[in-house]
């Protein structure tokens, strides 16, 4: 169910960045699914050349198919959403890798991040605006910015379901070893 709601946050990437970067996953995807080489990509952006954090979501009729990605800025952004495109498809655990019978159904959406700010406030985090990372030990789980207005969930809520999926229970995020991390992104 999407929301109409405006999340996450302009990062200045143009239409034409954007569109590169969705050209790029695009591609990947729909080569690696058809069993044919994936192209060289070049690219003149300085911006799409810069190290940046990235995850590529697939969607196929509405329901997650695949989500995978880097919060940090290990690579080129360009580079970055090609390998997190073949990772969401074709090594996602929670799900089969795509098929060329499922080229027509995929939705793509990428999501560029800001750099993770670490928070000792949870009243800091804005639905809507930032993504959650929590850390406790070995247990880390990561929720994007979309995912709260997707389910229409509140702050508290959020912190509960961003606990579980790194495998803690629910109330860790109170925890005083526990380290919250936000972020934003730039969602397309």
């Amino acid at each position: 169910m999407r929301n109409s709601k405006r999340v996450g946050v302009e990062l200045g990437l143009s239409d034409q960045e954007k569109e590169t970067l969705r050209h790029i996953a695009k591609t990947v995807i729909e080569s690696k699914a058809r069993g044919k080489p994936v192209p060289e990509f070049t690219v003149d952006s300085q911006v799409l050349k810069e190290k940046r954090g990235a995850f590529v979501t697939i969607n196929k009729g509405g329901q997650l198919r695949g989500c995978i990605g880097y919060v940090q800025a290990y690579k080129p952004l360009y580079q970055t959403v090609e390998e997190m495109a073949a990772q969401a498809a074709f090594n996602d655990p929670r799900f089969d890798p795509v098929t060329e019978k499922d080229l027509p159904d995929l939705e793509i959406e990428i999501s560029v991040l800001t750099p993770l700010r670490r928070i000792t406030d949870v009243e800091k985090i804005e639905v809507g605006k930032h993504g959650i990372l929590i850390e406790k030990g070995f247990y880390s789980g990561l929720l994007l910015p979309q995912v709260a207005t997707e389910y229409d969930w509140d702050r508290k809520t959020f912190l509960e379901h961003t606990c579980l999926k790194a495998g803690l229970p629910t109330n860790a995020w109170k925890d005083k070893d526990v380290v919250i991390s936000i972020f934003s992104a730039d969602i397309f």
